[in-house]
């Protein structure tokens, strides 16, 4: 009987810390799944503002600067001529312009400037705004417009890549090693520093109708006509201006005769014999 007792107990309490085992590891792996559930959005928040939001890349590009020549023609009718230039010469110190060419012409019916004038691109519509406005009709205006940019690439390319190969053939030349390499390299290096002695007077040639606009102007003025009469000597003094040229004309008449006298000897026999052989014809008929 005691046996039978003891051996429930025994099982009883077996099964009691069999339980107990199944407890704690049920509840360890749950404490750590709510922990970790707990902490992953903590986690999370980090990550994601750290690595994932970054700034995108920009990709840029070369921005090319347009090379355009401006020129224009453009006339003015004033009517006060002096008053005129007077202003467009303050233009030209305003603007920081110069003149190229000018020349005036004064006849009976008008007078007038003739100017080219050179101005900074920037300031070639402005200019010519303020020319406008001043006082005087405009009688006609044409402004031109070349884009040369391709030009001015292609000629600044060339131009680089002669002087990649003048560099090279000078690098060449002094590695030869007969006269014979030395001369072909040397004449080489002369043709390419010619050719690049041009292209960049070229450049240049360009670059300055870029930086500097032409303007043709004209600036002219009508004038009332007058009648000039003719000033005319006086009448003895035109008398003896034909009596001297009438006696000038004879002396050469006869220098002309003198220096003709081997004509004059071929001809006149041959005018006799041309006479007497009709002569003779007339009488045989």
């Amino acid at each position: 009987m005691k046996k039978s007792i003891l051996l429930v107990l025994l099982t009883a309490i077996a099964i009691t810390s069999c339980n107990q085992k199944e407890t704690q590891g049920v509840s360890e792996p749950f404490a750590t799944l709510v922990v970790e559930d707990e902490e992953m959005p903590m986690m999370r928040q980090p990550q994601a503002t750290a690595s994932s939001l970054k700034a995108p890349q920009l990709i840029t590009k070369e921005v090319v600067k347009k090379k355009i020549i401006k020129d224009g023609r453009m006339g003015i009718e004033v009517n006060n001529l002096e008053l005129a230039k007077a202003r467009i010469d303050s233009l030209i110190k305003a603007y920081d312009a110069y003149y190229s060419n000018e020349s005036m012409n004064n006849t009976d019916w008008k007078s007038s400037y003739n100017l080219t004038i050179r101005i900074p691109s920037l300031n070639f519509e402005t200019f010519i705004s303020a020319v406008e406005m001043g006082k005087g009709d405009v009688q006609y205006k044409e402004i031109d417009a070349r884009d040369v940019t391709d030009e001015f690439i292609d000629i600044e390319t060339r131009l680089q890549n002669k002087r990649a190969y003048l560099k090279r053939y000078k690098d060449l030349l002094s590695m030869a090693k007969n006269v014979k390499e030395i001369l072909e390299i040397e004449e080489k290096i002369r043709r390419l520093e010619e050719e690049i002695e041009s292209t960049t007077g070229r450049l240049k040639y360009l670059s300055d109708l870029v930086d500097y606009s032409t303007l043709r102007l004209t600036v002219e003025k009508l004038n009332d006509f007058k009648y000039n009469p003719e000033k005319r000597d006086k009448f003895s003094e035109r008398i003896k201006q034909s009596l001297s040229k009438g006696w000038y004309g004879f002396i050469d008449f006869i220098l002309l005769l003198t220096k003709s006298w081997p004509f004059l000897i071929v001809i006149i026999p041959l005018i006799y014999f041309v006479r007497k052989i009709r002569k003779k014809k007339k009488q045989d008929k």
